[in-house]
């Protein structure tokens, strides 16, 4: 760990001038509460970076928590081992999922499935108590739980150290989630303005304690973080089913584990109540379970945390990008892409070329940067990988 300033401290080993002048200027709000933890991830983000903890007293940066609320993880460990998978056509059980979930920015179901109706129920019931109308944000909300989405976003077979297949997938909460975090992101251009609060960047905008708009907000909040986690839940249903199909036996589950890696909650740390908002970080308390996924084609991590003071109890939520989507796009080949994912089952496309594993920071380095905020429980290795245009 590195301390760059009294409001500033770093973990990451790679960074860039322009990251770190981001992470310099988030860190300086007033109400920053005791510092900015920049994580082994950190790149370039929307008005704060992505892979930085940012503790707020009495406020919240909505641009700070992502535009993809409550996006996370989720991976189960089955009974299964590599000897259960091997000799049989991966392709086959790729295409199951694919058509099992839908894929890519935009698409969503065409009904819904008996498994998301308590899980659709259970949204409008904290709808209501939240006073939300999340139609008002998005008709088809229902539609949307149990999709994938596109980006970085993904649905992998993999096994551990010991053989033992595990499914993972990332996503968070989907157009509705979008719709919500860029609403409140516009109030709080709105509210600077007309109060003349003068800010380095208009996306550091914030909302303060104790006001309609923050109430509001935080209620919004919540709701659509529970939406990317039940969003989670619909989808590794759907996966497990397929893997039950496909192997001729139903799954059963050893472990589940699923977390957040945009999110805001109210934690007390050094002594003092603050919004800690991991924008592209984990929660990693002492002794709580988390992941981390390396970039496609790479290894991921299933992690325990170490409860470090001085990150917030935090660690990155992956490898962190290295290379924009369209630098990857101008450095990288198609043929790279193929290289960089041999012997494992993918689409073979060339809309996945901004996704290569060189276009991220390599994982060892990241996973060597947080040996201080999470121990390593397992290591995945990639068999089949699912993805959206």
């Amino acid at each position: 760990m590195e301390r760059l300033s009294t409001r500033l401290l770093s973990w990451a080993s790679m960074i860039d001038e322009k990251t770190l002048d981001q992470a310099y200027t988030t860190a300086r709000m007033p109400f920053i509460h005791p510092h900015l933890a920049l994580m082994p991830d950190a790149h370039l983000g929307k008005g704060a970076t992505v892979g930085s903890v940012i503790p707020t007293l009495g406020a919240i940066i909505p641009a700070a928590v992502g535009v993809d609320i409550g996006c996370g993880m989720i991976a189960v460990r089955t009974q299964f081992t590599k000897r259960d998978l091997d000799g049989r056509d991966l392709a086959e059980l790729r295409e199951q999922i694919e058509r099992a979930i839908p894929l890519s920015a935009g698409r969503y179901n065409n009904k819904i499935v008996t498994t998301a109706e308590p899980r659709i129920a259970e949204l409008e019931a904290l709808a209501e108590k939240s006073e939300l109308d999340p139609e008002t944000y998005a008709e088809n909300w229902r539609l949307q739980l149990g999709t994938l989405g596109s980006g970085n976003h993904f649905i992998e077979v993999s096994v551990d150290e010991l053989d033992r297949v595990w499914l993972f997938l990332h996503s968070g909460s989907r157009g509705v989630g979008n719709r919500i975090a860029g609403y409140h992101i516009s109030v709080a251009q709105r509210l600077a303005k007309q109060w003349w609060i003068e800010l380095p960047d208009p996306d550091l905008a914030y909302l303060v304690e104790g006001t309609p708009e923050f109430t509001r907000y935080i209620r919004e909040l919540r709701w659509a973080q529970h939406f990317a986690l039940l969003n989670r839940e619909e989808m590794m249903d759907r996966v497990a089913r397929q893997v039950s199909e496909f192997l001729g036996t139903p799954v059963d589950e050893q472990e589940r584990i699923n977390c957040h890696h945009n999110f805001t909650e109210s934690e007390k740390h050094y002594g003092k109540r603050v919004w800690v908002s991991r924008k592209g970080a984990i929660q990693a308390d002492a002794g709580r379970p988390g992941l981390i996924p390396g970039s496609m084609g790479t290894a991921s991590y299933v992690v325990e945390g170490l409860g470090d003071p001085q990150s917030l109890n935090s660690s990155p939520h992956g490898a962190g990008r290295e290379y924009s989507r369209s630098a990857a796009r101008r450095t990288f080949s198609h043929e790279q892409l193929r290289e960089a994912m041999t012997g494992i089952e993918f689409r073979d496309t060339s809309a996945f070329i901004d996704e290569i594993p060189q276009a991220y920071k390599p994982i060892d380095r990241v996973m060597a940067d947080a040996a201080s905020l999470v121990s390593i429980r397992h290591t995945l290795r990639q068999l089949v990988n699912v993805k959206g245009d």
